[in-house]
């Protein structure tokens, strides 16, 4: 009874939206007004995990089926999320989980436990193009497919590129935008990753497309970029700092600094906080260990040191939302096909990781913003943003 009580008792901070806890038989309505959604527990949490950490306490509990929403998983979020500051974490129980070595090993070990769960399971979710990064919705019936292409042609017009450019994808996962440039503008590309299924995948996407004598996929470090020797008219960078750590994002930009040619063009796509924190528990145990969102001031503060000028700025953040939403309507149509893959415990907790996404998104918990610079100064860059 006391643990129970005591379980309530901390459920009660979250009074923002109204919602109902059932638990043995009986039922606990929290905050006024009409439940929005309701909470089925099977067994009580701990305090003392619910304080250590609210979202691996919570997140745990639904992985292992002893926490059940009734309804919409996303809605529920959507509504409880919202008051992601009053969770409670640990730093100092945590600290090994939330601050890990920004070691290259390290980190391609963290890379490649989230993209080489296998090609074929991220092909039952994500579009043909394989994008695996926030959409940009043109239209209000634009696909998923549409959206994905709607972004990379957006990125590739900011960056401005004309034939026979050389540009870098850091961070290019299964290569689409690099295929799409170079059919549709002649650029020499080359994508760097630290995954070996995206780099497989890639490779064969080249040849398939007849692409060879335009395209270059390379298994690599951004870090060992400035001895490569190689120097570009374009950088590119779509959803991979978040994987650098906060201790890297100057080093991340000087590298690109080293391989960008004067008055070349970076443009960087990244989820972003208002303010620097060091990400949650949860999603940095079971989904992007080593992850970190950025601060939009602290990526621009790094920008500056190397002379990069800020030419312009866009938030992506609802075109994100509604990407996770079509990400989680496509796995839950393929949950049978993943299933055959992983266990219970892992369907779950990707189903709580895209819907958990998506509210996190459309309560501003965090952004993504577009940060489009020139190395130095560039006067040919057009004026307007359309163009």
């Amino acid at each position: 009874m006391l643990e129970e009580a005591a379980m309530i008792q901390f459920l009660k901070r979250f009074d923002e939206n109204p919602f109902l806890v059932k638990i043995k038989g009986k039922e606990y309505k929290i905050g006024e007004g009409e439940p929005s959604f309701t909470v089925n527990f099977k067994k009580v949490i701990p305090l003392n995990d619910l304080v250590t950490s609210t979202s691996i306490a919570l997140g745990e509990a639904y992985m292992d089926g002893d926490l059940e929403i009734e309804g919409n998983l996303y809605q529920a979020l959507d509504h409880f999320l919202g008051q992601m500051g009053k969770f409670s974490t640990d730093e100092n129980v945590l600290k090994k989980l939330i601050f890990t070595s920004t070691s290259k090993k390290n980190q391609q070990k963290e890379v490649s436990s989230h993209y080489d769960l296998g090609n074929d399971f991220y092909k039952l979710w994500l579009d043909e193009t394989m994008s695996y990064s926030c959409g940009y919705f043109k239209n209000e019936n634009d696909t998923l497919y549409d959206a994905q292409v709607n972004k990379v042609d957006y990125i590739l017009k900011k960056l401005w590129l004309k034939e026979g450019m050389t540009l870098l994808d850091i961070g290019c996962g299964w290569g689409f935008l690099l295929i799409e440039a170079a059919k549709k503008y002649k650029i020499k590309g080359t994508g760097i990753t630290l995954s070996k299924e995206q780099y497989k995948e890639f490779k064969e996407r080249i040849v398939k497309e007849g692409l060879e004598d335009y395209l270059t996929v390379e298994l690599m470090d951004y870090r060992d970029l400035p001895k490569s020797g190689l120097k570009f008219d374009r950088v590119v960078s779509v959803g991979m700092v978040e994987h650098v750590g906060r201790d890297n994002y100057q080093l991340f930009i000087d590298c690109v600094d080293k391989v960008l040619k004067e008055g070349g063009v970076f443009l960087l796509h990244f989820i972003s906080a208002l303010k620097e924190h060091p990400g949650d528990a949860w999603i940095k145990k079971y989904i992007f260990p080593g992850g970190t969102v950025p601060s939009l001031r602290e990526m621009i503060s790094a920008m500056a040191e190397d002379n990069f000028h800020v030419t312009d700025v866009e938030n992506l953040r609802l075109h994100y939302n509604k990407t996770l939403l079509c990400w989680e309507k496509n796995y839950k149509e393929h949950l049978d096909e993943a299933a055959k893959m992983f266990d219970e415990r892992f369907i779950r907790m990707w189903d709580l990781y895209l819907s958990a996404c998506a509210a996190t998104f459309h309560n501003g918990i965090i952004d993504i913003h577009q940060v489009v610079t020139t190395k130095g100064i560039n006067n040919e860059l057009p004026m307007v943003r359309w163009y």
